[in-house]
């Protein structure tokens, strides 16, 4: 029975949606993990004699199960090892300065300022900008036992421990977790056919946008492991194939969506049975029953599923006629035209020269240099137990590509809270030992199963496994608890304060020039796609490919932005249909140029002139406006045109925002 709160008591909708713990499944293989690599170095220690050492270990076990996250194993490589190493130079700096007084403030701060900057660069480098800064706090503020080489190699033992037993498993599964990914890619497609001609549109959106992230997800882990020529992975080079080949079903399905007409149930059912056939393996003979098209649509279809078929079952596959930057033209390592995948030196060279000269790895920078540097200068005037909590507060609270920060200081200080009340029940009745290990083994597992849910489920599951750590080294008992309530708060408040209130682009939230940005894109697509100059096939699947990846990203940052109290919430939900209504516009101008490849009349120069113009004054509407302002527009054109959808449909965002 579903309870109802009295009218005044009712939850704000921002709370709501922090609180709902995000569905996700269980992975059982990296709870195995979590455990052993964290339990290990507490029983070797114990057996040895040297339980601070297995202590330290087991920290840098940690950092490894937080980035044990990647589908593929060469994936795993990076996001674990990388950002041990950072790890380790993190944990070096901050010993080296420990005990240092203002010294060791100016050098935290200042690596806050470097980890700040290269965490814009992507989810390796964020992830070991984190390590870099998290360890250099912990070395600032927490006398390590052994020399002071020792602590490095430990941690960095720790993490990599937590490498090897995810890699166990290379040899027999290795191209699975790619496998798995394309194959999930066409069951998200199937589930688009099944919906097209539906009446709920909003349920045709949400199965577009999940397409749209499964082939972002799917090309990602592909492209990420292609070897520098073409032909030296043929199992890559088929998955890739694969994808690209989903494409034109992709692009038909818009075009059967706007005809208002469901498809035949046995198209969707071919694409998952193509699904099972990648998933496999499977290169034999398939057997599709599609019905016989009678349309322009069906045709575009029945054409792109054939074309699909003949690719998922072809026995070979020839890599000259793969093209890499079509699939994804958003990846630094993706080629053109056949050229090499750029070396590793000059993608790095090119990564720390934009992020030298960009503005908003500085600004991020200094935002996470001023928190970490006020927290050190605040415990250093004044007396605060576990002072480097504070700093290791601000470091998970101040990290934008996890999150608003609102909401992570919010979910921060109730995760600590709900972490403490099971470290109370460990530190006071569990005796230090050899019992450790056996609490270690219950208690890692719960990060990876609650890291998926939210940032709130992770903190509570983190924050019992640290302090029992802690209590380790420090032997301190339940007086570990209320330091540690007061410096996640005082954290909490800093970065709430310095990294949040006093930068009004963090909390006055208005759709900015990223979408205005995508929304020229369009205008741009329209006429590639239908101009005097219209561009090649693959240029415009290169360019609906980044303008679908662009408003997800876009689509992804306001449901952040739902999440934080008023004014910038209510605002957000305001600018959220004008997203909605560009990625239409976008399905819109796709339909009709299926429907022009397979039959339709093309429209005339004027018309697509029109159309372009309209986009472009919709762009310049959404830079100039901090609110959402209605505008009729009358666009006017021959009827049973095949921009008549996408007239309407850009008359539609036209009314959303526009120009005063």
């Amino acid at each position: 029975m579903s309870r109802e709160f009295p009218i005044g008591l009712t939850p704000p909708d921002w709370l709501v949606r922090n609180l709902r713990p995000q569905q996700a499944p269980v992975n059982r293989a990296a709870m195995a993990r979590a455990a052993i690599a964290m339990a290990v170095p507490l029983a070797i220690g114990l057996a040895t004699d040297h339980t601070a050492y297995g202590a330290v270990a087991s920290m840098g076990a940690l950092s490894g199960v937080i980035g044990d996250t990647a589908d593929a194993y060469r994936m795993r490589i990076l996001n674990i090892a990388v950002p041990q190493l950072f790890g380790a130079i993190g944990i070096t700096l901050g010993s080296a300065v420990y005990g240092h007084g203002w010294v060791a403030v100016a050098a935290v701060t200042g690596v806050a300022l470097i980890s700040g900057m290269i965490s814009t660069i992507g989810a390796v480098a964020s992830v070991s900008g984190l390590l870099l800064l998290l360890n250099s706090v912990v070395g600032a503020g927490l006398p390590l036992p052994g020399a002071w080489w020792l602590a490095p190699i430990l941690v960095a033992g720790g993490g990599l421990l937590v490498l090897l037993l995810a890699l166990l498993a290379w040899p027999l599964r290795s191209g699975v977790p790619e496998r798995v990914a394309v194959a999930d890619t066409y069951r998200a497609v199937a589930t688009l056919l099944g919906g097209c001609g539906d009446d709920r549109t909003a349920a045709y959106d949400t199965a577009r946008h999940a397409v749209t992230l499964s082939l972002n997800h799917a090309y990602d882990l592909v492209l990420a492991h292609r070897t520098r020529q073409h032909g030296q992975s043929p199992e890559l080079t088929r998955l890739l194939a694969q994808l690209n080949a989903i494409t034109p079903v992709v692009e038909a399905a818009p075009a059967a969506h706007l005809s208002g007409t469901p498809l035949p149930p046995e198209i969707p059912a071919a694409v998952r049975h193509l699904a099972s056939a990648v998933e496999t393996g499977y290169t034999g003979p398939i057997g599709l029953k599609l019905p016989t098209p009678t349309t322009e649509t069906a045709r575009a279809v029945d054409h792109a599923l054939r074309h699909a078929a003949d690719v998922v079952t072809a026995p070979d596959i020839d890599p000259r006629g793969i093209d890499d930057a079509s699939a994804s033209p958003t990846l630094d390592f993706a080629r053109a035209g056949g050229a090499p995948i750029a070396a590793l030196r000059i993608r790095t060279a090119r990564a720390a020269r934009n992020v030298t000269l960009s503005a908003a790895s500085w600004r991020y920078g200094l935002r996470l240099a001023l928190c970490i540097g006020a927290a050190q200068v605040l415990v250093s005037l004044i007396s605060v137990p576990r002072s480097y909590w504070v700093a290791l507060t601000i470091t998970f609270v101040m990290k934008p590509d996890f999150g608003s920060v609102f909401s992570r200081a919010l979910l921060r200080a109730l995760g600590t809270v709900a972490g403490l009340v099971i470290a109370a029940a460990v530190l006071a009745e569990v005796p230090r030992g050899w019992w450790d290990v056996p609490v270690m083994l219950l208690l890692a597992p719960l990060i990876p199963a609650f890291t998926p849910r939210g940032y709130g489920y992770q903190t509570a599951a983190i924050t019992p496994v640290i302090l029992l750590l802690s209590d380790v080294l420090n032997r301190e008992g339940t007086a570990l608890l209320l330091p540690r309530l007061v410096d996640s708060l005082m954290g909490c408040a800093i970065a709430l304060v310095a990294g949040y209130l006093l930068w009004p682009e963090s909390w006055h939230t208005r759709v900015g020039d990223r979408l205005a940005d995508a929304v020229a894109d369009t205008a741009r697509y329209v006429e590639g796609a239908f101009g005097p100059d219209a561009v090649d096939p693959p240029a415009r699947a290169r360019m609906r490919r980044r303008l679908y990846r662009d408003l997800s990203v876009i689509r992804t940052e306001f449901q952040r932005a739902l999440t934080e109290p008023p004014p910038t919430g209510r605002l957000a939900a305001a600018w959220l249909p004008l997203v909605v209504a560009v990625e239409r516009i976008v399905d819109a101008t796709t339909a009709a140029r299926v429907r022009v490849r397979h039959g339709a009349a093309p429209p005339s120069p004027p018309e697509v002139d029109q159309v372009a113009l309209q986009l472009r004054e919709l762009a310049e509407g959404v830079r100039e406006a901090e609110v959402l302002v209605e505008v009729r527009t009358d666009l006017t054109g021959p009827a049973g045109s095949v921009l008549e959808p996408l007239r309407q449909e850009v008359a539609a965002a036209r009314a959303i925002a526009s120009p005063r």
